[in-house]
């Protein structure tokens, strides 16, 4: 199977449920830029339930703007911030520190176009996952090509129908029960290096 899939911040369980399972991933790079999606946002679990990190970015004047254009608005230090919440979020698991010094360098060394950054955090969590897989890249933009299996719409973050996955042990789930579909950081800091087999397992989606 190959997938076509849009390079997300981070990006969800859905989307690495697929990765996992798929032959090869293809990324989509021939895009508009859209608002309110996981190309800038990404959600993890907080002590107060579901907690939303957006990276700011710079709007073009024109109507429309390729995502491969699109540059990070760094004047709020949003690395920093990320950051504390994710060690706010994540201190207490079981293998955030086992992961920490691969993670803490995207949050301090310069970003400035968006998607080169999360092709750099794709990157560093497929290495915590001990994930080999072959990527490709599109230039023309297809609406509806017929040699992929399309899961560009995974990229959308509002009102999105995520499917159901397996629970597993998440920090507060004491506090506000399981939340479905986190941002793989989520998984990862919670199930470890058992956090492949979790993706392998799930039932197939698509």
């Amino acid at each position: 199977m190959n997938i076509l899939i849009h390079p997300t911040y981070f990006p969800s369980i859905a989307h690495f449920v697929a990765i996992s399972q798929a032959e090869t991933v293809t990324f989509e790079m021939a895009d508009n830029f859209q608002k309110q999606t996981y190309r800038n946002r990404a959600y993890i679990y907080g002590a107060n339930g579901k907690l939303l990190l957006n990276i700011p970015v710079i709007h073009s004047q024109k109507d429309r703007q390729q995502y491969v254009d699109v540059q990070t608005f760094n004047d709020e230090n949003w690395q920093r911030n990320h950051w504390k919440s994710l060690e706010s979020a994540y201190k207490t698991s079981p293998f955030f520190e086992f992961y920490e010094d691969e993670l803490k360098p995207l949050f301090e060394e310069p970003v400035s176009n968006l998607l080169e950054f999360n092709r750099r955090c794709f990157q560093t969590i497929c290495d915590c996952l001990q994930l080999e897989i072959e990527t490709l890249q599109t230039t023309t933009f297809e609406k509806k090509p017929a040699q992929f299996t399309d899961l560009r719409h995974l990229v959308k973050a509002k009102g999105e129908q995520a499917p159901n996955f397996e629970s597993y042990t998440q920090v507060f789930d004491d506090k506000h029960g399981f939340i479905n579909n986190l941002s793989i950081l989520d998984l990862i800091c919670n199930e470890g290096p058992n956090a492949l087999n979790y993706l392998e397992s799930q039932k197939p989606f698509w």
